[in-house]
């Protein structure tokens, strides 16, 4: 059975996960260590649970999800993984960290391997797939867990709200019809794990959320 370990960092709140299951073998996943005190955060559960990180995925590469791409890196050495149609959000990072005035001391490593959608990710005795939802960012991608029923959206899907599709590469039509076909058509109990803020779950969403009231 895979556990899923939410830690909140950086001054954007973003939510960086941690996924292992009865092996110790782990994902790390959008970390967004910023300070110190994060990295430290994040390394200290790793070491107390006796965890290895095997894979180092981000769900797309908005400055607040790729702040600690390079401390993973290197601490577990670790290659980084993601979307090949998120590689100039990747390569544009340093300008965006000038835009907000924020130091980017450690820029992100360079992918060393794309991730493609409906294929899997697998460690451990636990796979998941790779789903494709662009629209926030221009080639998103979640990860679903069947056995285990929850799916980590990166910023596609809050809890009563969506990814915001201003950004370059937005487009909120695409956003929509990426949760449309990848996220809606999951079962009601599949829990939500989002880029920021709580967790919620399909049926919630499906329910409550008003930006997918005409979808459902």
């Amino acid at each position: 059975m895979a556990h899923v370990v939410c830690f909140t960092f950086n001054p954007f709140q973003e939510n960086t996960y941690l996924v292992y299951d009865e092996t110790k073998s782990c994902l790390i996943i959008d970390p967004g260590c910023y300070e110190a005190n994060e990295k430290t955060r994040l390394m200290q559960f790793i070491q107390q649970n006796r965890l290895t990180p095997v894979r180092l995925l981000n769900t797309h590469c908005h400055i607040d999800h790729v702040f600690g791409n390079a401390f993973v890196a290197t601490t577990y050495s670790l290659g980084l993984e993601i979307h090949e149609g998120e590689e100039a959000v990747l390569n544009f990072v340093p300008q965006v960290a000038q835009l907000y005035g924020i130091p980017y001391l450690e820029p992100s490593p360079k992918p060393t391997h794309y991730l493609v959608p409906n294929t899997t990710i697998e460690f451990g005795n636990t796979e998941l797939k790779i789903l494709f939802v662009p629209g926030h960012s221009p080639a998103s991608v979640a990860f679903y867990s069947a056995a285990d029923q929850f799916v980590i959206a990166g910023d596609v899907l809050f809890k009563d709200s969506i990814g915001r599709t201003d950004l370059p590469g937005g487009n909120h039509q695409t956003l929509l019809d990426s949760i449309q076909k990848e996220l809606l058509s999951l079962d009601d109990d599949v829990l939500v794990y989002s880029g920021h803020g709580p967790k919620t779950s399909i049926g919630r969403e499906r329910r409550n959320n008003p930006f997918l009231a005409h979808l459902v």
